[in-house]
């Protein structure tokens, strides 16, 4: 099956470069590219590709704002972060708005080719570089009792499935049990963990190491 990719960045000669890169794969395909983030939208709403692939730094809407309004109208693409900027706290900031991978623009093509399809198959990634910053600055955190010892093993099991990007009714499927049921576990462990939403729930799940950072 062809990943249908649409290319978002104000560098004319990205876009180009990143699109042979991307053609030459037999499974994906460019059906659309933009150097204008508002623009970007109004695009990606008219072509509907599989994985939306952003800068940061644009004029009229930056790619972390893109992302959250894609993911506020409920746009089924997946969002790779492709930028120049590797501090932990904009990987954190794209993780919010609903971003699936983050990579550097010096990132191989081989890394931009497995987050692309890493992404469409529904799992998140984080080139290499990108997870060795966030892992430091995790590492540098002060430790404190583990939180994730307030959690049940089922808990712990509905924690890590749905941080991965599970529905409720695919973890139900998964452990024979109803979407209903799933989402009471989900309710309960976030309330033990003073998580007011999913995207907290990710973000815990990377800083305690419950999904990888790649």
């Amino acid at each position: 099956m062809t990943i249908s990719i649409v290319i978002v960045d104000d560098h004319a000669i990205l876009r180009e470069g990143l699109g042979q890169v991307l053609a030459q794969q037999p499974d994906l395909e460019v059906v659309g590219s933009s150097g204008d983030g508002r623009q970007s939208l109004k695009l990606v709403a008219q072509l509907r590709p599989d994985v939306v692939i952003l800068d940061i730094s644009m004029p009229g809407l930056n790619g972390i704002e893109v992302a959250r309004q894609l993911q506020e109208s409920g746009a089924a693409c997946a969002v790779v972060i492709l930028s120049m900027h590797a501090s932990p706290e904009y990987v954190f900031q794209a993780i919010e708005a609903g971003a699936r991978g983050y990579l550097q623009k010096e990132s191989a093509a081989s890394d931009i080719v497995e987050a692309v399809r890493a992404v469409r198959a529904g799992r998140r990634y984080l080139g290499p570089g990108i997870a060795e910053l966030v892992a430091e600055h995790l590492a540098s955190r002060k430790t404190g009792d583990n939180p994730l010892q307030l959690l049940s093993r089922r808990e712990r099991e509905i924690l890590q499935l749905v941080a991965e990007g599970h529905s409720s009714a695919e973890i139900g499927e998964l452990l024979f049990l109803s979407p209903k049921t799933v989402d009471s576990y989900r309710s309960r462990l976030m309330g033990k963990l003073g998580l007011a939403d999913v995207t907290a729930l990710v973000k815990f799940a990377i800083r305690h190491g419950v999904i990888p950072l790649d």
